[in-house]
């Protein structure tokens, strides 16, 4: 069986809920990014017709039923994470990044994301978030859209070679 910190996905959403100038977080429990602050999301799945699609399942799922519409998904970022496994395979995980201000239900600890909370989009503890996240995460929570590019070793503890951002005006479609 694969480590769970080993897994191999290749194309994810994450997904932030907001409130103004606050965001809010919850530590994930299992696979990539166990125990560090993150947003709602996973990989998309055959049955996901779209990105928006697969990042509104995926929230549902991972806050216990709370929903966005894919009409309230603003993408701000893609992703490009290549990941160095412990065998010494790579692979890249292409993540679409999305921020919301609107959703339905309480958000609440699951299996998945734990100990939900509202941080302040200036004080947010990046210590405790993937490393490489400082980098990027502020700049799409204010409202810049970005590509980001960011290698890590195995099993995400580390980061190889520095974290980049190019701003961009739109993506484009899928």
């Amino acid at each position: 069986m694969e480590n769970p910190e080993e897994k191999t996905l290749l194309l994810a959403t994450l997904v932030f809920p907001v409130c103004g100038s606050n965001v809010l977080l919850a530590t994930k429990m299992r696979k990539i990014g166990a125990g560090h602050l993150n947003g709602w999301g996973g990989g998309k799945e055959p049955q996901d017709l779209s990105l928006e699609a697969c990042a509104s399942r995926e929230f549902e799922e991972e806050t216990g039923g709370a929903t966005v519409e894919q009409g309230d998904l603003e993408k701000v970022g893609i992703a490009h994470f290549v990941n160095h496994k412990s065998d010494g395979t790579t692979f890249e995980c292409v993540v679409h990044v999305y921020i919301t201000s609107v959703w339905s239900g309480e958000i609440i600890s699951t299996d998945e994301m734990k100990y939900p909370a509202w941080y302040d989009q200036r004080s947010i503890p990046f210590e405790r978030l993937m490393l490489g996240d400082k980098e990027w995460l502020p700049r799409v929570l204010s409202g810049e859209k970005g590509i980001v590019r960011a290698e890590f070793g195995p099993h995400q503890q580390s980061l190889v070679g520095e974290v980049r951002f190019e701003p961009v005006d739109s993506f484009e479609e899928e």
